[in-house]
């Protein structure tokens, strides 16, 4: 005769996967991000100095590819209209940086 009584909870694959879930669980919540996520104050010192970071990587970003824009067109001395006007902004450039000798050349 068979005994109608439910398995041992240790024999169950359900008690086994949800003993397995309960273990990842622990362990993500131990997680650095989620320890960052959990406190208001490490979240918004955390998302503070991404913007810091992000900010003056674009301004860093910005200023090396306008520079290098503007000497590449400097180059272009031929060009009647843009040639001229560089040359201009070259000078100002080397002014500004202190490599001039404070004269710009005229159009």
């Amino acid at each position: 005769m068979t005994d109608p009584t439910p398995a041992p909870a240790e024999t169950l694959p359900e008690t086994a996967a949800l003993t397995r879930l309960a273990e990842e669980v622990e362990r993500f919540n131990n997680h650095r991000f989620v320890a960052v996520q959990n406190s208001l104050w490490r979240l918004l010192m955390f998302q503070f100095l991404r913007g810091l970071a992000f900010g003056l990587g674009s301004v860093m970003g910005a200023t090396i590819l306008v520079s290098m824009i503007a000497w590449w067109l400097s180059q272009f001395e031929f060009l009647p209209l843009i040639g001229d006007w560089m040359v201009i902004l070259s000078d100002e450039f080397e002014r500004a940086l202190g490599n001039g000798n404070g004269t710009t050349s005229d159009p």
